[in-house]
């Protein structure tokens, strides 16, 4: 059999495994790569290639050698100045080497939100030494939230609240910076009631949009999210009218995860991945389409349906806590009890190889048909916790 299309997957952690999967019920094939093997995309892949996303002549053999129609990023690090090379003589990247571009750095994205499209953003300023940082808190103001301007799952993000604490919140980011620019966004810390993503999908037939999602963070990473999160109907039109500006604006076709702060009807701009998004693990037992699903049909030009939603649902992280090539995940049979008949239980592990300090290495997923999203965290907080991980020096 010929395959609808051949895929190449830049990156290939627990997203980009869940998306394999959607893609491989669309009849594609899939190159899965990574900087190490059996990263969790490639045990379920038709292939796998080995090498850092940075190393552009790795990358440019692997595009040549494979030929995909679709070169699909899950990761930000990634050499990009490739992808739009290799774009401007045939080959389509997702949603498109400008949009890979952009948002890999989180200064590119904050400039087109805040300065082309007007958006409302927080207060913030760049910097690429400690110095800087505190020039930039004399500009801003305390406290002020520090990222690097490449990370992924928070790593190197800190909130300063004392002048004191710059250098430390300096040297946090430097050693949590990906690729090859030293340098963090500060950020007009914002008195936000809670924080959204709302999933926006590009395709064929238009821009569709997920109900809202909810999450809790620590360290600046995902813990928990839900959907729907509560919002009011003003601040949903503005969420969804500034998601639809800043997608169309990147081009291209696929699923956006666009990350908001919500302040009673104000919506202000956070953050824009152009793939899938942890928060939306969620999706997976909420919605008849999950955003894997979803994705898969808008990079192949498919129609996207009306997105139903099944109910209340809630997501909750299972986390390792130090480094081991020995361990187990046990715990599965107790995780899956549901509490009553309205609430249904799933779990997923990833597969990853070894484990770190705070990795993910699943997720607890919870949805609640009454349409109780309290009852639904409460019940994927109860399976995330049932979940246990064995090492094998214990």
């Amino acid at each position: 059999m010929t395959p609808t299309a051949k895929i190449l997957l830049l990156g290939s952690g627990e997203l980009g495994r869940e998306f394999v999967i959607s893609a491989k019920r669309l009849g594609c094939q899939v190159i899965a790569c990574d900087s190490y093997d059996d990263a969790p995309a490639m045990q379920v892949a038709d292939a796998r290639e080995i090498f850092s996303m940075l190393d552009g002549v790795a990358l440019r053999a692997a595009i040549t050698r494979h030929h995909p129609d679709f070169i699909v990023p899950e990761i930000e690090a990634i050499r990009t100045t490739v992808l739009a090379e290799v774009e401007a003589v045939g080959y389509h990247v997702v949603p498109s080497a400008h949009a890979a571009q952009m948002t890999m750095n989180r200064d590119a994205i904050r400039d087109l939100a805040a300065g082309k499209l007007g958006l409302a953003c927080s207060p913030y300023r760049y910097a690429s030494n400690a110095a800087e940082l505190a020039e930039a808190v004399d500009a801003i103001g305390l406290p002020i939230v520090v990222k690097p301007v490449m990370s992924s799952s928070g790593k190197g993000q800190s909130v300063v609240r004392e002048r004191s604490e710059i250098a430390t919140a300096w040297t946090y980011a430097a050693e949590g910076m990906r690729g090859d620019r030293q340098r963090v966004i500060a950020e007009g810390f914002i008195d936000f009631d809670y924080e959204i993503t709302l999933l926006t999908v590009s395709a064929a037939d238009g821009i569709h949009f997920c109900p809202p999602i909810g999450h809790r963070q620590e360290r600046g990473d995902y813990r928990e999210s839900w959907q729907p999160a509560a919002m009011s109907p003003a601040a949903l039109a503005a969420a969804q009218e500034m998601a639809a500006k800043v997608v169309t604006a990147l081009g291209g076709h696929g699923i956006f995860g666009v990350e908001f702060f919500v302040h009673g009807d104000a919506v202000i701009f956070s953050e824009l991945s152009p793939r899938p998004h942890d928060t939306g693990m969620v999706t997976m037992i909420s919605q008849d389409l999950n955003q894997f699903d979803l994705h898969a049909r808008a990079i192949l030009g498919l129609p996207i349906p009306p997105i139903v939603a099944r109910g209340a649902a809630a997501s909750a992280v299972i986390l390792a806590d130090r480094d081991a090539e020995d361990f187990a995940i046990e715990g599965l049979a107790d995780a899956l009890v549901a509490p009553d008949e309205e609430t249904h239980i799933d779990v997923r592990i990833f597969g990853k190889p070894v484990t770190r300090p705070y990795r993910r290495m699943g997720v607890a997923l919870a949805r609640h048909d009454g349409g109780d999203v309290d009852r639904a965290r409460r019940s994927a907080m109860a399976a995330a916790d049932a979940v246990t991980i064995t090492y094998g020096d214990e």
